[in-house]
């Protein structure tokens, strides 16, 4: 019998814009981090926005 599997200590994320145009990043941080957010620039409203970390589905996408 195999052993469980270990999980990653990385996970990419979807940050999105919080200008609700639909534009995401992705990004890789650390399983044991804290959410991500930062202002970036959003080029579908051509300014800089707030970008926050999605929250997880409950894994139906």
């Amino acid at each position: 019998m195999a052993g469980k599997k270990q999980k990653s200590r990385m996970i990419s994320v979807r940050l999105i814009s919080m200008a609700m145009t639909g534009f995401y990043r992705t990004f890789v941080r650390p399983r044991t981090k804290r959410p991500l957010s930062f202002i970036k620039y959003d080029p579908v409203v051509r300014r800089h926005v707030l970008f926050l970390e999605q929250k997880r589905g409950s894994g139906n996408r």
